[in-house]
């Protein structure tokens, strides 16, 4: 299966999302709605702040094995300002909870890592 680009990640969940929800049925929306939710900021009730869930949402895709929840979550993470070493400590409890069998989906968040980095303008950092 050929890798796709962040790019064209984000287009094809856009149009993909778009079709999902023309259904119009009431079950989907409900949990769509649900799991905007989860992500949302609870500091003011006492729970977790949203970028601390989308690390979260990070490490729970990578050890279920989702390239298109990776990079979702990636995506978010670098937007929640997480630098590029904190990330790697995240992905690095995800190999360690999930085993050998992550490793491919390891390395595809390693290259999504380094996209979005880069798009950010800073260069990726090396090992």
């Amino acid at each position: 299966m050929a890798e796709r680009s962040i790019d064209e990640f984000r287009a094809r969940r856009a149009a993909d999302n778009e079709r999902v929800l023309a259904t119009d049925h009431l079950g989907v929306k409900r949990f769509f709605n649900l799991d905007t939710a989860a992500y949302r900021d609870a500091t003011d009730k006492g729970g977790l702040p949203a970028a601390t869930k989308e690390l979260l949402g990070l490490v729970a895709s990578l050890t279920l094995r989702c390239n298109d929840c990776v990079d979702y979550h990636m995506e978010r993470c670098v937007d929640a300002g997480f630098a590029a070493s904190e990330i790697e400590d995240a992905l690095h409890i995800g190999l360690i909870v999930g085993g050998s069998i992550v490793i491919p989906h390891l390395r595809h968040a390693y290259r999504s890592l380094d996209a979005l980095v880069e798009a950010r303008g800073e260069a990726p950092e090396s090992p």
